[in-house]
Parts: C-alpha cells; structure tokens; sequence
C-alpha cells in the first residue's frame, strides 16, 4: 500500500498523484495532447483499501489506453492522464475537493471517488457546474433517483448485492426438504448509504420468501468490533448470516467469526476479496459467499483488454500482492474506457457534447456490457456470487454464469 509521502511524490504511467495540500494550480481539462481527468478518491481513512485498489484500476485504463494510441479527437492523438487528492474517506472533503478540481484546476471530467457515501457528496457538485462524472465506487441506488444528469456509473447497484444469497438459501432449503419461509437470517450492516442499501434488497427479499430476520444489527462506527453480534449469532443459530462493512467491516467479521468459532451453515459478506480474507484467515473462511460485480472467469471481453481472464492476469503482472484481483479495481478501468469511448463518440471535449455521448454509451467490455438508464446506473451487467473454496473464489450464481456447485454447509475450519 503507498504511503501517504510516497503516493504525494508518485508519478505512475504518466498518471499524476497530487495531495490536497499541493500549492500549484494543475493541469487544465486539455492541454497540448494530453487530457487531464480528476479523482477525489480516498488514499487514507477506513476506505483506503479499496481507494487504492480503484486507484490501480484506473491507473491500468490509462497506461493500456496510452500504450494503444491514446484517444483520438478531431484527427489527433491525446494522451491521458488523471490528477487525484486524497479525500480522506470523509464525504465533506470529497466536496471541497471536487470544487477544487473543478474551479481552481480547470478539470471538466470527472471520475468517481470510492464508496457511496463519497459519491453522494461529489455528485451535486458536479452537478452544478455541469460537470460530467464517470463512477466506478458508488453502488448506492439513492444515487439514481435525484434526478442526475451528469451522473454516469458503470457498475451494478447496491440493493443486488446480497439479495442473491437470499434466493439461494432458499433454494438450499427446499432441496433439504424444508420451506424456505423457515429459514432464520442474521443480519449486520455498516450504517452507510451503500451497505444500508445490500440491507435493503436483502430485506426485500426475504419477504419474498417469508423468512424470519433474527437478527438485524449495525455495525460499530470504526467497524473495530462486532462480537456483540456474533453472540447473539451463537445462541440463535441462524441458518444465514450477511454483513455488509466495505474492506474494514470484512476484515473484522472474518477475523471474529473465526476467533469465535460461528459455525453459520450460510455465511455472505461484501468485500471478501477486497479485504483479501483468504490471505488473512486462511481456511477458515471456505465456504464464504462473497458477491461480485466481476470475476475473471466470465465470458466478457473487449477489443483492449481481451477477456476477463487476460484483464486479470495483466493486472497481476502490473501489480504486486494481488492473489486475485479485486472488482473495485476492474470496474476502475471500465470507467477510463467509457470517458474514452466518449470522447471519441463525441469528437470533442464541449461537456455538453460529452454528456450527451455519455448517455448514448452502449459498450461491451471485459468487464462486462455497460449502457446507462437516464438515471445513469448501468443496466446491462448482473451480479454473481461467488463462494470461496478451499481459498479460491468459484461464481456459484446465478446459474448461467456458475463455474462450480456451491458447497453447503459451510465447515468450520
């Protein structure tokens, strides 16, 4: 992980990291043959482990763009390049920041911090000023319904996130000869707009099912601790247990429920592979359903990365310490592909232009197919889930995407 120091100095595929202390103006949005894109994105604070992780994605979209040719407008060849302060992991800061960017350095194309909470706050300032924004991070679907016009983003919205693991519990339950209204579901979730969202598909769907929820906790502001949950796990003996804490809540909840010995026969989490839990707990975490907006045994493919497989195993050799790489960062570089489709669509860097291109994107890419409702979510890729298995991440739904059988129950290692 770059050090605060080290990520202030960095210049990385021609890729311009400046601290939010930096005195000189940047660069302007176009100059000579370079475009310049901004990022307020989170390098330090409790969601600085995906921030860096976003942070490498966009960094590969950018050397791999470059390397091809860079983005053709008007008949030449420009370059990019993106400009990033750190935000802290604070929603207000992420705001100033934004109308840092925007007023003081002259940036007119935005891509998005990590997190929901932080793209709730950069978005009406992006909005005012008209401002195209490409998200990769925020997955809240409250984002899609203020009425956005600037506001693009590629991945799946939060709401699908675990609600799968519901109607597999389910499916689970009527092959064991019981009805799937029988089954008991745990509940805990960050009080965050993003995982209060997985909250709210996981209920949904649970009243599909008639299930009974057992248990519905938040997690704990610093997500430090939640073995007051998982003693309340331990005496009702739910069938399923979902949290939702980005990489830090994934991180304690592997490490209690192993300490703890949870022996949950279902156990689905968001941000497994982000929060690198196999490398962390070992075993002790097989069997773990883990959802995701990607994986690289899916059949997308583009003409620029190739498939998902080869996105993944360029990824690995570009960066160290990654046994598998994370969704935040593939979805990342999804994002620099639509700026440069865009631009290219366009023929031009009038913002008006842009967005409009924007709102037209129908693309497929190794990340799979991306085209925007006029709320500006994505409505073209599903989620999957995957399970981890003996230390491996295997897609186990939904069907038509599944690589292996799911395991169940999961066993306490």
């Amino acid at each position: 992980m770059l050090t605060r120091n080290n990520y202030l100095r960095a210049l990385v595929f021609g890729v311009a990291v400046i601290g939010a202390v930096a005195a000189a103006p940047a660069s302007a949005k176009v100059e000579g043959d370079t475009i310049t894109l901004g990022s307020a994105i989170s390098f330090t604070g409790k969601y600085s482990t995906n921030g860096i992780h976003a942070k490498n994605g966009y960094n590969l979209g950018v050397k791999k763009i470059n390397e091809m040719g860079g983005v053709n407008v008007g008949g030449k060849a420009y370059k990019l390049k993106i400009i990033y302060y750190d935000d802290e992991s604070t929603p207000l800061r992420t705001s100033q920041l934004a109308e840092r960017l925007i007023k003081q350095d002259g940036i007119k194309f935005i891509l998005g911090p990590y997190s929901s909470a932080t793209t709730k706050a950069i978005a009406p300032v992006t909005e005012k000023y008209k401002i195209p924004m490409v998200e990769a991070e925020g997955a809240s679907r409250s984002l899609f319904t203020q009425g956005y016009k600037y506001l693009f983003a590629v991945l799946s919205t939060s709401e699908q996130y675990l609600a799968s693991s519901i109607a597999l519990a389910a499916e689970i339950a009527k092959k064991n000869g019981k009805k799937p209204s029988d089954v008991k579901v745990a509940m805990a979730f960050e009080n965050d707009p993003f995982s209060l969202d997985v909250r709210a598909g996981v209920v949904d769907d649970t009243k599909k099912y008639s299930m009974k929820i057992v248990i519905d906790d938040k997690l704990p502001r610093d997500l430090s601790d939640m073995a007051a949950t998982l003693t309340k796990v331990k005496a009702l003996k739910p069938d399923l247990l979902v949290v939702s804490g980005h990489s830090k809540g994934a991180a304690t909840a592997a490490r209690q429920i192993k300490e703890m010995k949870i022996n949950t026969p279902m156990i689905a989490m968001t941000h497994c592979e982000a929060a690198k839990i196999v490398k962390k707990f070992g075993g002790s975490t097989d069997g773990y359903l883990c959802p995701t907006q990607w994986a690289e045994t899916l059949s997308y493919k583009d003409d620029m990365f190739g498939t998902a497989a080869d996105y993944d195993k360029l990824f690995k050799a570009t960066y160290d310490g990654y046994k598998n790489v994370p969704y935040q960062s593939a979805q990342a570089t999804a994002a620099v592909m639509v700026w440069k489709d865009a631009f290219e669509r366009a023929q031009s860097f009038d913002t008006e232009k842009l967005r409009d291109a924007l709102a037209a994107t129908e693309m497929k890419t190794f990340y799979g197919n991306i085209k925007f409702s006029k709320a500006g979510n994505n409505i073209s890729k599903p989620m999957v889930l995957r399970q981890i298995q003996n230390g491996k991440f295997n897609v186990v739904a939904p069907l038509k995407w599944a690589s292996h059988k799911v395991e169940w129950p999961r066993m306490v290692k």
